[in-house]
C-alpha cells in the first residue's frame, strides 16, 4: 500500500508536467519536477500530491483480480492445466495464456484509470473542481461523455500490458514448475 502512495505522488507530479507540454517557456506553471510538487503542496495542500489514490487502489485490486482469475481460467479451458497438478506448461503456452489474461485486467480496470488520470490532473487551485471524488468522477464522465468514455486510452494499455504479462507468465510458470518438480514431488528428487 505504502507503494501505491509514493507512485501517486510521481504520477500527480508527471501528469501535471505532461499537460504543459507544447506550452511556450513563458506559459509553464510549474517549471521542473521539484518546483510542480511544491506549487501542489502550496495551492492545495500536502494531499494534493495523492490526488486519484482511491481509484488507483481500486485499478490495481481489481487488475490483479481479474488478471490472476482469466490466467487460471485460461489454463483451464486452453490446456487443460489446473492449479497443483503438477502439469506444467510449455512457455508458449504460458505466453497465450498471460497474454489474453493481460487483456482482461485494462479491461475491467478502465474506468478506474480514466478517473485516476482525471483527478491526478485537476488542479484544485482554481477553487472549484470538476470532479470531486472517484464517485462522482464516473458519474459525471458518463452523463457527459458516454459509456465509452470511461474506457478512453485502453488501446495503448492493451498494445502495453498483454505483451509484458506473456513474458511474465511464461517465466513465472517455468520458475514455479522447476520449484514444485524439485521441491514438493518427492518422486523427482
Amino acid at each position: 500500500m505504502l507503494l501505491v502512495y509514493t507512485v501517486k505522488f510521481s504520477n500527480v507530479v508527471k501528469i501535471r508536467l505532461q499537460q504543459q507540454k507544447g506550452l511556450r517557456p513563458d506559459l509553464l506553471k510549474y517549471k521542473g519536477p521539484v518546483h510542480c510538487a511544491r506549487m501542489i503542496v502550496r495551492e492545495e495542500g500536502i494531499l494534493g500530491l495523492w490526488a486519484g489514490a482511491a481509484p488507483t487502489v481500486m485499478r490495481n485490486g481489481t487488475n490483479q483480480a481479474a488478471m490472476f482469475t482469466a490466467k487460471n481460467a485460461f489454463d483451464v479451458v486452453l490446456w487443460k492445466k489446473h492449479e497443483g497438478d503438477g502439469k506444467v506448461l510449455q512457455p508458449w503456452q504460458s505466453m497465450i495464456s498471460g497474454f489474453l489474461a493481460g487483456t482482461a485486467g485494462p479491461i475491467c480496470t478502465g474506468p478506474f484509470d480514466v478517473v485516476k488520470t482525471r483527478l491526478m490532473a485537476q488542479s484544485r487551485s482554481g477553487g472549484d473542481v470538476k470532479y470531486k471524488g472517484m464517485f462522482h468522477a464516473i458519474r459525471t464522465i458518463f452523463a457527459e461523455e458516454g459509456l465509452r468514455a470511461l474506457w478512453k486510452g485502453l488501446l495503448p494499455r492493451l498494445m502495453r500490458i498483454p505483451p509484458g504479462q506473456a513474458i511474465m507468465w511464461a517465466v513465472a510458470d517455468q520458475v514455479i514448475g522447476l520449484y514444485e518438480k524439485s521441491y514438493l514431488n518427492p518422486a523427482h528428487l
